[in-house]
């Protein structure tokens, strides 16, 4: 893949132009990784309103009917459905690891295998996250295992 950077005016809007035979998946995971990379999220901590970038985020989790978003040593409370968060963010670093959480890959330092086809990713923050089995093939996939 070649990659060519022009100067433009000063002023002038910076575009991005691509140009492919056929646009493949991972062409399309680059644009929307563009795209959503100036996206931010709310969190919402001792009645504040704090802006998350998506990238500072480890992991989120529903508990009784209520997600948060841990990061690195704080843990937020969003206005966000899981749901709503997986649609958002599947084409980047997260994804689905059980039923109640939503994990970033780019903060898992290992993975092992645990009982019953599970498995335990150990984060940079020294938590430890368990993916459900149905999940396990999901991981591979994104890891490119």
């Amino acid at each position: 893949m070649k990659i060519t950077i022009e100067s433009i005016p000063a002023g002038s809007e910076p575009e991005i132009i691509l140009r492919c035979n056929e646009p493949d998946e991972s062409l399309f995971q680059l644009i929307y990784s563009i795209k959503s990379s100036s996206k931010k999220l709310i969190g919402i901590r001792d009645l504040q309103m704090h802006i998350i970038n998506p990238k500072d985020v480890f992991y989120f989790e529903s508990v009784d009917n209520k997600v948060f978003i841990y990061c690195q040593e704080k843990v937020f409370e969003s206005r966000l459905r899981l749901y709503e968060i997986e649609t958002e963010y599947e084409n980047r670093d997260f994804f689905r690891a059980s039923k109640s959480t939503i994990l970033n890959l780019a903060k898992i330092v290992s993975v092992s295998p645990v009982l019953y086809g599970r498995f335990e990713a150990l984060l940079e923050n020294s938590e430890k996250v368990f993916i459900s089995r149905q999940y396990v093939p999901v991981l591979k996939q994104k890891l490119g295992l």
